[in-house]
This record gives C-alpha cells, structure tokens and sequence, in this order.
C-alpha cells in the first residue's frame, strides 16, 4: 500500500530541509518529515520537517533522542512522523545508502506509507542556476510489502508534489538572502540547547 499513496509536502516543511543541506554541502545531512495521512489512506500531507545531523548522522542515541523529542512536540499539533529526508555528502552520490535505509526501515515499522525523500543535487543545481524548474528537487522512494526502498514513479507507485507552485521560488530568494545559515539543526542543539531546533525565526 506504501506505493500507492501520493505525497504533497508544504512549502516550508521543503525548504527548510534544502537549507539544512546548503548550510552543510560537503556533509551528509538528514531530517524527519511529520505530517498526516488522509481519511481513505491515499494521501499523506508533509506539514512539516526537522533537520536531524550533519556530523552524527549514524548514531543512534543521538538520534533517538532526537526522533522522542520531535514526538511529543508536534503530537500535541496532530502530527506523527511520516517519513525521512537525506541528502548524500557527494553531489553525484544518487544512492539510497544504508543510513538513510536503516532510518527510512525504523520509520516504516510504525507508518507504513512512510516517504524516504533523497535531494536530487542534479536538479538542485540546475534550479540554482536557472531558477525555472517548478517541480521538487527531491526524490520519492516508497516501500511496496515490505520489500526495498523504490523510486516512485518506478512502477506507478506515488508521486510527490510541492503545496505551492512558488516554493522554489522562495527558495531561491532564501538562498540569495543567505538564510541558510540560519538553519539549526539537532547536532546543533544537542551542542548548545540555546540553539532552537525548531527554527522558530526562519520564516518571518
């Protein structure tokens, strides 16, 4: 069934993972998606996103802790985690490696519709120089009856889109504004508990 939904992620629930991967280009970074899932189950709506880590990225009590606290936050918004968004440490590394495998895996034992988002550096380049593409600069994958990881669209299984036609758009202006910078992830917080995770500012 996990195929078979389709998946619309909001504006700034993408942009903020873009971000977090700009922020850390020659690092591998990661992030979990919370959204819901629609009352016939076909539909699963990304409201919002947490960037994970940049430097610990395959360590677990970090992430754990990380995945409890993200919880608790946004059950009490009536949002679950519905899946993992990972961008490689190589631009031209379009492998599903075994993190992003093993993350995507503990998310799916509980949400089984769970959306594994890998960033496409190919089309992030090419939007950030030529600023026309409208579609997502992400990949799907999706996981059919337990199996692998699949890219979507593969085999008519589900597609991704973008809420706002104009996010890359506003991408773009975060970009050029250097917003990025701005971007705290869990690595950071866990470093410094000032450091808000939840990046309350970034969108004002």
């Amino acid at each position: 069934m996990g195929g078979e939904s389709n998946y619309e992620i909001h504006q700034n629930a993408y942009i903020k993972l873009i971000l977090h991967a700009l922020k850390h280009k020659t690092s591998s970074v990661n992030g979990v998606l919370l959204g819901r899932i629609s009352v016939n189950g076909d539909n699963v709506e990304i409201v919002e996103s947490a960037p994970l880590f940049h430097s610990q990225i395959g360590l677990l009590p970090p992430l754990e802790i990380s995945l409890i606290m993200i919880e608790e936050y946004y059950a009490d918004k009536g949002l679950s985690i519905v899946g993992y968004f990972h961008a490689n440490e190589r631009s031209d590394d379009f492998e599903v490696g075994n993190v992003a495998k093993n993350i995507g895996d503990h998310i799916y034992k509980y949400f089984p519709q769970a959306a594994l988002l890998l960033l496409d550096n190919k089309k992030l380049e090419a939007l950030l120089k030529e600023g026309k593409d409208r579609s997502p600069v992400m990949q799907l994958y999706t996981k059919e009856s337990s199996r692998s990881w699949k890219l979507a669209g593969a085999d008519a299984s589900g597609s991704l889109k973008i809420k706002e036609p104009s996010a890359n758009i506003v991408l773009l202006d975060y970009v050029s504004s250097g917003k990025w910078k701005d971007i705290v992830d869990f690595d950071d917080h866990l470093d410094d508990i000032s450091k808000d995770w939840l990046n309350p500012e970034l969108f004002k």
